[in-house]
């Protein structure tokens, strides 16, 4: 997985897969779009706005063992 962080647009991107190849792009609504492959699982996510939206962009994540 990979997250990029656009400042100069305020874009927040979450690649998931790096090896699909995108055959169609969603939007969820004017801010959110995903990226879909060709058996309709999610390759990516694009957030418009993130920092706007968010108020501040901190971010972190955690590993959840099963």
């Amino acid at each position: 997985m990979k997250v990029k962080y656009f400042e100069d647009t305020d874009t927040l991107h979450v690649e998931l897969s790096g090896s699909a190849e995108v055959v169609e792009t969603k939007e969820l609504n004017e801010n959110l779009y995903v990226d879909l492959d060709a058996d309709g699982k999610v390759i990516s996510l694009t957030i418009e706005h993130a920092k706007a939206a968010s108020g501040k962009l901190d971010f972190s994540y955690e590993t959840v063992a099963a």
